[in-house]
């Protein structure tokens, strides 16, 4: 089975399963849902990819292992970023710029949590980047840990499970194996679309922010 990379080689999910085995895809799983350094990885792909090979019997392990095991990697790494944000707290706000973190992702989350509230911690498993930097935003605020845990597993069943078994059903249709190149096309360009929707939205905000008259801003 080929599949199409769409940026550095090395984050190819075939290449990286090929490479690490199931171990690789649990660390990746757990450095996106809550490390700084985890924003750029090939979340929903990789669990796309990882239910195509399950499905051909080419990674060898059976799918009521794998979906568990990408589960509790997700909820660990919510927990690893909630933590965190509680230890930094809003420190972060004021962290500067480097290679590995910008500002901006982190006020993204910031915007996200503040339209969503709690059930955030299950939409932004769905949002790349944001699905990193939520957890960590929910610690720094200090959200209501029991609540954070019931959304944090929520979100984790829907998202890891639940992408993963979708590529295991999918991988069994003969036009998906023989054309994976566009089907994982189509699942990052869905995994990319909520980010341009809240982009455009927060353009649109500023926007009607610029025109409105000094005084209501005052206010």
């Amino acid at each position: 089975m080929t599949s199409l990379a769409l940026g550095p080689s090395w984050l190819d999910p075939t290449a990286l399963i090929s490479a690490f085995g199931l171990l690789g895809i649990l660390v990746v799983v757990f450095a996106e849902s809550g490390l700084l350094i985890g924003f750029f990885l090939p979340g929903d792909s990789l669990l796309f990819t990882t239910g195509l090979l399950v499905a051909d019997g080419t990674l060898g392990w059976p799918l009521r292992l794998v979906c568990p095991l990408i589960v509790a990697a997700a909820v660990a790494g919510d927990q690893a970023g909630y933590l965190f944000g509680r230890k930094v707290g809003p420190g972060l706000f004021q962290r500067p710029d480097s290679r590995w973190f910008k500002q901006e992702n982190v006020e993204r989350a910031s915007a996200f949590f503040d339209r969503h509230g709690a059930k955030a911690i299950v939409l932004a498993r769905f949002v790349p980047v944001v699905r990193t930097f939520a957890p960590i935003v929910a610690g720094v605020g200090r959200m209501n840990y029991r609540t954070f845990v019931l959304c944090n597993v929520l979100g984790a069943a829907l998202w890891g499970g639940g992408v993963t078994v979708l590529g295991h059903v999918l991988g069994r249709i003969g036009f998906v194996r023989d054309d994976i190149e566009a089907i994982l096309v189509t699942v990052v360009l869905a995994s990319v679309l909520p980010v341009v929707v809240e982009l455009l939205r927060a353009r649109r905000a500023d926007r009607a922010n610029r025109h409105r008259p000094v005084d209501e801003l005052v206010e």
